[in-house]
């Protein structure tokens, strides 16, 4: 739905825009001729109505030159700077709820057009640790969010509940020759659960972030389903040139990068890096009011995204 909506609001604003343009360099101005011609033929002062008639643009011109402004305001915004998002499902606890609203940073991994999303301006690269909106690689017309776990030429392991990396080398690396155990730390017991199984809290200390997860330590991890290449271990991932492994926090709750492989750099929508509002929605089918209506504000919710 996202694509559909910036297809839209590019059409919207060209039209808008061809309109306002038109009306600025030749429909004003003629009008203004032909008030210009008014005042010549009246004898005496021209009446402020009838001049005001003259200049007043017929509303098929005068809606579009009106709301274009707007519309460009929000495609610049929503394109290169920022872009709100609703998150729909509880893969990214405790880092981010179901009903959480937040702003994606458009601009953080480079600039791209709004249609066909080609780069044109390189900014940044994805950092490990860092919470990012993509196309999902498996139908790009939805939008997925998840952790950056892996970037280009890592070693991912997930064994046992754990995880391992090996850093691609680089001259600067001396520690790329081994796998290192991303070290957990455990939080709370219960504090949120899958159903009725308490899940276990952990801060998992990447090399530059620390961001607490989830496990179900009830089940075993699903690693007969996991994606599978050439010359790894079941339980192990080489991330491609140009693609990222990303994984949620809600470890045994989250279609990842495990079950579908990697995110190619070019399906980036942008980082993740604020919760600007969040909502309660914990009405049943039985109740009078809909669903959808929030039963309340999680205000200790708002704020930056780590």
């Amino acid at each position: 739905m996202a694509v559909y909506f910036s297809i839209l609001l590019v059409i919207l604003t060209v039209i808008t825009g061809v309109v306002w343009l038109a009306d600025k360099f030749y429909w004003a101005p003629q009008r203004r001729v032909q008030l210009a011609i008014a005042q010549k033929q009246c004898d005496g002062e021209l009446d402020s109505d009838i001049a005001e008639k003259i200049l007043e643009a017929p509303f098929f011109i005068d809606t579009p030159v009106q709301i274009f402004p707007v519309i460009a305001f929000v495609l610049v915004l929503r394109s290169f700077l920022y872009e709100p998002f609703q998150i729909p499902s509880g893969s990214m606890m405790p880092t981010l709820l179901d009903g959480d609203f937040i702003l994606v940073n458009k601009h953080t991994y480079g600039l791209r057009d709004p249609v066909l999303r080609n780069k044109f301006i390189e900014i940044s690269e994805p950092s490990r640790g860092d919470v990012v909106v993509f196309k999902y690689p498996v139908d790009t017309r939805i939008d997925y969010i998840k952790r950056v776990i892996g970037l280009p030429g890592d070693r991912i392991i997930y064994r046992n509940k754990s995880l391992y990396i090996k850093t691609a080398c680089t001259d600067e690396n001396s520690a790329c020759e081994e796998f290192t155990q991303i070290p957990h730390t455990f939080v709370s017991n219960g504090d949120y659960s899958d159903g009725d199984i308490e899940l276990t809290r952990y801060t998992a200390e990447l090399p530059t972030k620390k961001h607490d997860i989830l496990v179900n330590n009830l089940i075993a991890p699903r690693t007969e389903h996991y994606h599978k290449q050439n010359g790894t271990q079941r339980d192990e991932f080489v991330v491609p040139e140009g693609h990222y492994f990303v994984m949620g926090d809600n470890r045994d709750n989250s279609l990842d990068g495990r079950f579908w492989g990697f995110v190619p750099e070019e399906n980036l929508v942008g980082e993740a890096v604020f919760i600007w509002m969040s909502f309660d929605f914990e009405r049943t089918v039985d109740d009078i009011l809909p669903t959808w209506i929030p039963t309340g504000i999680r205000f200790s919710r708002l704020g930056s995204i780590n």
